[in-house]
């Protein structure tokens, strides 16, 4: 039989699968290489926002949820083959740039993340997303993931103790005789190597490697394996939308907006190329159903009681394996779920067992750096201005602010005004404007 679980007529229908050259059983096995090799988030994001004071059992559980909603509906409503989930780098800038660097409470900072969903809902129902996508030099846009990767390294270096702060030199090298150092090199060290060679998971078998030699080593303790769910009532609808009318925080809340718009609409496209299901002129079909998913799901992570939800490049993977429809998203869904019950094995997993998992996210994140035109300055300099200014100051949001200052700004001076666009005009004034104020 061509479906190899047998040729399931109306899930058939439903999913279009024979249509997209596809069969319940690659659907289903696509849909658990994916999971694989992104179910590492359940581990790192409950880590990440208990540094922002919030309840970690609750965040595993609201990151679960999260996925599993976002993916459903992806896969039911759009049809497409891609898993969403709370996303790395935003995580990091919700915890140590909104809450940490700028004292906002976490309360507050879920409610930057529903507002920023309807505003992604907004644009994606109307032209104007094409509007802002255009209107954002590619250069600005590259900038972006690549600061948010070095952002990201930044973090892992710290959590792993192999950098360490210094009053002279503001950062130094570590104890590397310290254990928990040795152990996260080692993991780093053996993450890449697995998925040079292709292995299906190598980030999770990574941590999960790490986490038992510490825990066997006495370095970290404990917790189980198996248990029912922790209460999600700490986080669940705790957001606090009204301290977020002012204009602080309007760099926060397009911080948050622009990378989930760029990062999702980068990931589509890219996974949807690589699936074959771009349309021959190179669009994307169904995309407002798509978009309308992406935003739905920001919202839903922020009332669960996460950082904002956004689609996975770890989706390639099931695509790779032959997957082509919703069908792989509802298995990775389904995964999720059944993930809740893991929360013991959530909380025995320690920093140094996630750091190789975020340097290895922004060693990838960083080469988008590769794509900026290095052969004209006005695009280059304003793009390292945003790419470094992120993990230096340690803020995602300043780093596109000073970016976009320094973009409108080389572009006037130079004589090339027109290239600045209306968008980067407005949001520079907007930037400008925040920085005056204080």
């Amino acid at each position: 039989m061509a479906a190899g679980i047998g040729h399931s007529r109306p899930m058939d229908r439903f999913f279009n699968i024979t249509a997209q050259g596809s069969s319940v059983r690659t659907e289903l096995t696509a849909g658990v290489t994916t999971f694989l090799t992104m179910a590492y988030i359940m581990f790192v994001n409950p880590l990440i926002l208990a540094d922002a004071g919030m309840d970690k059992g609750a965040v595993f559980v609201a990151t679960c949820l999260a996925s599993a909603f976002a993916t459903l509906i992806m896969a039911l409503y759009a049809n497409y083959p891609i898993a969403l989930a709370p996303g790395m780098g935003i995580n990091a800038y919700f915890t140590y740039g909104v809450v940490i660097g700028l004292h906002q409470p976490w309360q507050t900072a879920l409610g930057a993340v529903f507002l920023s969903g309807i505003l992604f809902l907004i644009v994606s129902l109307t032209p104007l997303r094409e509007w802002i996508i255009a209107g954002i030099p590619r250069s600005q846009k590259m900038a972006i993931a690549a600061g948010i990767g070095l952002f990201l390294g930044i973090l892992a270096l710290k959590n792993a103790k192999l950098i360490a702060a210094d009053k002279d030199t503001f950062v130094t090298l570590g104890n590397l005789r310290a254990p928990s150092a040795v152990l996260a090199a080692v993991g780093f060290i053996g993450m890449v190597a697995l998925d040079a060679r292709r292995v299906p998971g190598a980030i999770l078998i990574a941590v999960l490697g790490v986490t038992v030699v510490g825990i066997a080593l006495g370095i970290s303790p404990f917790g189980g394996i198996v248990s029912l769910p922790p209460s999600l009532e700490p986080t669940l609808l705790a957001m606090d939308m009204t301290s977020n009318f002012n204009l602080g925080a309007v760099a926060v809340i397009l911080a948050f907006f622009f990378v989930d718009l760029f990062d999702s609409t980068g990931t589509l496209i890219g996974v949807a190329h690589q699936a074959g299901l771009l349309s021959p002129d190179g669009t994307l079909p169904r995309l407002r159903k798509v978009l309308l998913a992406d935003s739905l799901s920001v919202m839903a992570g922020a009332v669960l009681g996460t950082s904002p939800v956004t689609s996975y490049i770890e989706s390639a993977a099931g695509v790779k394996a032959g997957g082509r429809t919703g069908l792989m998203g509802v298995t990775v869904a389904t995964l999720f779920l059944v993930s809740l019950f893991l929360a013991p094995l959530a909380a025995s997993v320690p920093p140094y067992a996630t750091a190789p998992a975020l340097l290895f996210v922004a060693c990838l994140m960083v080469r988008s750096l590769t794509e900026i035109s290095w052969d004209d300055a006005t695009e280059y300099a304003p793009a390292l201005v945003t790419a470094l200014a992120m993990p230096l100051t340690f803020s995602i949001a300043n780093g596109i602010a000073l970016g976009f200052i320094a973009y409108a700004g080389i572009k006037l001076l130079a004589g090339r005004p027109r290239e600045v666009g209306w968008p980067m005009a407005m949001l520079t004034v907007l930037f400008v404007a925040h920085f005056w104020a204080g």
